[in-house]
């Protein structure tokens, strides 16, 4: 039996970055805690096993010390005002999949001529939040009534993804890396990133967030596109501070587009509670109840000191519904939605000609079956 020579800081590393203690794999490694201890060295097979537990490429556990994994992209997260710690080996990995996505698209759009977006990078910060959102309402072919009359907030949800899907934008929804259940997306580390590129502009979003907040994310991270903003956030209706410049703007024309001020203010009844009026609006404009009180407040509706008052109770009983699972779950549940429509097409269209292998389709679109690859197809209507 091989065993490998491993320093106890890699094993260490790797487990720690995956979030995890001994206590959690000694299930599956019982020696482990020997292993970090260098008591002992793991086989080949068993080092093997590990790093696929933990979600770390092989050939690092032999590093001569933790590498460094700044996130890609820029991030613009932030907790209470400050910046948040490293990355988590999903978000990472997420960021890389829709990088590739992306790629692979952009060399599709230029070998089928595909037109520009040319919205992407058409605004600037010092531009007014109002003008912008209503420019995107514009392009995006928005209609208030049409989302008032959904009658679920998936519904609603599905329409804006259209929408945007319909102007180019690939829109990739998911609560999982890739197809694994086994690896959830924390709403608490991220909530979605946008990925600016006039060619292939695509948005992620954090699928495991409620429906009703994925809505705001999709906006938040459009108006990353429209800044030509690549860029990762937890975005937030937050009204305060503690925010990049550019997240306090992406946040106001994301709540002025979905809940624009001159329309709120024709259904502001002025004897209703707050409890009463929030949970009338977020039906009504399919948003959050967190949305409904910033613009609540933004209108004037709401003093600042009652707003602070409803906004910590309103997260308070938010953080409740999350814990007991009433908060979130990938409404889409399906391979399409996590890769957007648009980018399926174009993939199916690209591999049935030849043009690309079936083994990079299959990896770019998380499946490993050609049922489920056929079943895409018919889904898109590229294949009957």
């Amino acid at each position: 039996m091989m065993r490998v020579k491993v320093k106890s800081e890699m094993l260490v590393w790797a487990r720690e970055r995956a979030g995890l203690e001994t206590a959690d794999l000694e299930h599956r490694f019982p020696k482990i805690n020997a292993w970090e201890a260098e008591e002992i060295q793991p086989t080949i097979k068993q080092l093997e096993d590990f790093a696929r537990s933990v979600h770390v490429p092989f050939g690092y556990l032999f590093l001569p010390a933790p590498p460094d994994e700044p996130l890609p992209i820029p991030d613009f997260r932030t907790v209470d005002g400050r910046g948040v710690r490293r990355p988590s080996p999903e978000l990472l990995d997420m960021v890389y999949a829709c990088q590739e996505r992306q790629g692979w698209y952009k060399e599709f759009s230029l070998t089928t001529r595909q037109p520009e977006a040319e919205f992407v990078g058409s605004a600037q910060l010092q531009d007014r939040a109002v003008a912008v959102a209503a420019s995107m309402a514009e392009t995006l072919g928005f209609d208030l009534e049409a989302r008032a009359t959904c009658r679920t907030w998936e519904e609603a949800l599905r329409l804006f993804i259209a929408q945007a899907d319909s102007i180019g934008v690939l829109v990739m929804v998911s609560g999982v890396v890739l197809s694994n259940n086994n690896r959830k997306l924390d709403p608490e580390e991220f909530r979605g990133f946008a990925l600016a590129d006039r060619r292939a502009p695509l948005i992620f979003v954090n699928g495991s967030d409620s429906k009703s907040a994925q809505m705001f994310t999709l906006a938040h991270e459009l108006a990353h596109l429209w800044l030509g903003s690549t860029a990762v956030s937890n975005a937030s209706a937050a009204p305060n501070g503690g925010y990049r410049r550019e997240e306090v703007w992406c946040n106001a024309v994301a709540a002025e587009l979905l809940v624009p001020l001159a329309v709120l203010r024709n259904d502001l009844l002025h004897d209703e509670t707050v409890e009463h009026a929030v949970g009338r609006l977020t039906r009504r404009y399919k948003v959050s109840s967190l949305v409904i009180l910033r613009r609540l407040l933004d209108s004037g509706w709401l003093d600042r000191a009652a707003f602070d008052v409803a906004w910590a109770a309103e997260r308070a009983r938010l953080r409740v519904l999350a814990e007991r699972g009433g908060g979130g779950g990938d409404f889409y549940r399906t391979t399409l939605s996590r890769v957007s429509r648009r980018f399926a097409r174009a993939l199916v269209e690209s591999t049935l000609e030849g043009q690309t292998l079936y083994r990079d389709a299959f990896r770019m679109l998380g499946v490993a079956k050609t049922e489920t690859f056929n079943h895409i197809g018919q889904e898109v209507g590229v294949l009957v």
